[in-house]
């Protein structure tokens, strides 16, 4: 059996989220308050308490879902002995590839939260509020062709381009706000169900390009080394463990697509991926995972029964 962790992005945030961690598990609080110190911030409390309008902004929900996924991974070593190395890779949707590879050890806790603090107002200075837009494209007629048509459409009056290949079925586009409404129009025609999203910003975009050369500022100046399992990249869909290569492809990820059912079809094909385990807040990506590899199995861990669960079935080989 080849174990693959998965770690979670934005959308997936939630008052309270690693409240049952932290008060389960010292390990856990050490790491909120590692990620609050770095911040200069205290991060756990608003996770913990909210308002969730604060913990929704772009700045505070990355780096907020990364400390819970780390917390979970943090857990999984210090109180079962399981660490990132069981896997045969570690991947994470948007943000979640800052998780992974924090959890890898490719990257500082430290630096990880600073980076995504960051890696949020960057995006967000990107692009003025109202500007951009992004829809999803959703439906069993929805597949890549169909938002590639109706991204292609969109781009007749403005930059529009598919930003998350998700499954088949949920597919994200984003752009100038012109162009994504036109998109809708067209996938709506071709049989699709749009759903305009509640985002600050068009991510996975051209639009995004300050935040990029933002980000290749900050990352050039990372301490970067080799994770203990391969990444699979969201701009590749394959693995990687070069550092050099890491860094260039999160510059890479703020303008480009996510590439996550591809990333997953490849785990669970040419990697051998048998068992996928979400780490962190929330289920969507155990959801896709189901959808993606319907033949493997597909779990999300982020209460400490889930883990005493998971370590008991790890142990014992299952």
């Amino acid at each position: 059996m080849t174990l693959a962790f998965l770690f979670p992005g934005q959308g997936s945030q939630a008052v309270g989220m690693g409240g049952s961690l932290a008060g389960a598990f010292a390990s856990a609080r050490e790491v909120f308050d590692e990620v609050d110190e770095a911040l200069g911030q205290r991060l756990s409390m608003l996770m913990r308490e909210g308002p969730e309008d604060q913990l929704t902004l772009t700045e505070n929900a990355q780096p907020a879902l990364m400390a819970v996924s780390v917390a979970v991974a943090r857990v999984l070593k210090v109180e079962f002995g399981i660490d990132m190395s069981k896997a045969g890779y570690v991947a994470g949707h948007s943000l979640g590839e800052y998780s992974a590879l924090c959890a890898a050890g490719a990257i500082s806790l430290a630096d990880t939260a600073r980076l995504l603090k960051l890696r949020g107002q960057a995006m967000q200075r990107a692009v003025p509020v109202g500007k951009g837009a992004m829809a999803s494209l959703i439906g069993p007629k929805t597949d890549l062709a169909l938002a590639e048509a109706a991204a292609a459409a969109g781009s007749e009056v403005g930059v529009c381009v598919v930003a998350n290949d998700n499954n088949a079925g949920n597919i994200v586009i984003s752009g100038d706000k012109a162009a994504v409404d036109r998109a809708i129009e067209k996938a709506k025609e071709l049989g699709a169900r749009a759903i305009p999203l509640n985002v600050s910003a068009p991510f996975h975009c051209p639009l995004m390009q300050s935040a990029a050369d933002e980000m290749a500022d900050a990352l050039a100046d990372a301490k970067i080394v080799a994770p203990v399992v391969p990444v699979v990249a969201n701009v590749t869909a394959r693995p990687e463990t070069d550092p050099e290569a890491i860094r260039r492809l999160l510059v890479e990820q703020v303008t480009g697509r996510v590439r996550w059912r591809e990333s997953m079809e490849w785990m669970a094909t040419e990697g051998g991926v048998t068992r996928f385990a979400e780490i962190g807040s929330g289920k969507v990506l155990t959801g896709m995972a189901k959808r993606i590899a319907p033949d493997a199995e597909s779990l999300a861990l982020n209460a400490p029964e889930d883990l005493d669960a998971f370590a008991k079935s790890v142990t014992s080989g299952e």
